[in-house]
């Protein structure tokens, strides 16, 4: 495993598992135990997930000291309050069955950010929280919580993908000592990612699998991604990328392919507020 290390001193793994979209609990607790078999350590679940409860029990279910383990969950836009996140994130630690979190992220950057981020401020110089942090912040909003508060975020978690390389917003978080960590790694599948000409090409070069090559330009970038599968063979492949390395000229093939295209909606668009916002019934 290869580390990067936060503004605050702590040790965080590259190569992270995911565990998005995997709601019943059953099946969520099976694949953080394969992947934990496979060799992953560093896992990745939110509030929002519903899954932390299993992500809690696998851990527990390893027999592995917890110091393994780098653990982050995230607060959702619901308690987004001094109040609710001291609340909220008392209530993570009771489903995880810990004592403590690796990082505790800011999930949206919308509603009570500043409420929220004193409190996590608190909690992390209490030791609950070992690095705190935030998602899908742009540039600009990292900037002002960061201006206007005593912790800087030690990780911006940000949908970073081969055609979403996020250049300028990852360079000035290098100027900062933030973290870029990536959601959407493999860009969810879409936009035919696994067949890509260019991906494959690179691939049978190596011998490996276009996640596996994916995977490795972050990691050559110096950036910590995250990969989901339910799959124990899938879940196998997108560890295995520490036996390979890509050439300079494959690194500008890939990055060659950057159309700043998201999965999503700009998070600094009216339209991207209005969608977060309609999750906890608000509107405008």
């Amino acid at each position: 495993m290869q580390y990067t290390t936060l503004n605050n001193g702590i040790k965080m793994p590259m190569v992270g598992f995911g565990v998005f979209q995997i709601p019943d609990l059953e099946q969520c607790q099976a694949v953080v135990e394969e992947a934990i078999r496979v060799g992953y350590r560093h896992f990745d679940t939110a509030q929002i997930y519903g899954n932390e409860v299993a992500v809690g029990k696998a851990i527990k279910a390893s027999g592995l000291p917890r110091e393994e383990f780098f653990i982050t969950t995230k607060l959702w836009v619901s308690d987004f309050s001094y109040e609710g996140a001291k609340e909220e994130f008392a209530a993570s630690l009771e489903r995880l069955d810990m004592d403590y979190v690796d990082l505790y992220l800011i999930h949206q950057p919308f509603g009570d950010i500043f409420g929220a981020w004193r409190a996590m401020e608190e909690l992390y110089k209490e030791g609950k929280i070992r690095a705190i942090g935030v998602s899908n912040f742009k540039s600009d909003q990292l900037a002002n919580l960061a201006a206007f508060n005593e912790v800087t975020p030690a990780v911006n978690q940000i949908e970073l993908h081969v055609f979403n390389q996020r250049n300028e917003e990852r360079a000035y978080m290098a100027e900062k000592g933030v973290v870029a960590e990536s959601w959407g790694a493999l860009a969810a599948g879409q936009f035919d990612v696994f067949s890509n000409p260019v991906l494959v090409e690179i691939a049978r070069k190596y011998e490996k699998t276009t996640s596996q090559v994916m995977l490795r330009w972050h990691l050559q970038l110096g950036l910590v991604s995250l990969a989901k599968s339910v799959t124990p063979t899938r879940i196998q492949e997108n560890f295995d990328i520490f036996d390979f390395e890509l050439s300079a000229e494959d690194m500008e093939k890939i990055s060659s392919l950057n159309t700043n295209t998201t999965l999503f909606e700009d998070h600094h668009s009216a339209k991207a507020v209005e969608i977060i916002a309609g999750f906890v019934g608000k509107s405008f």
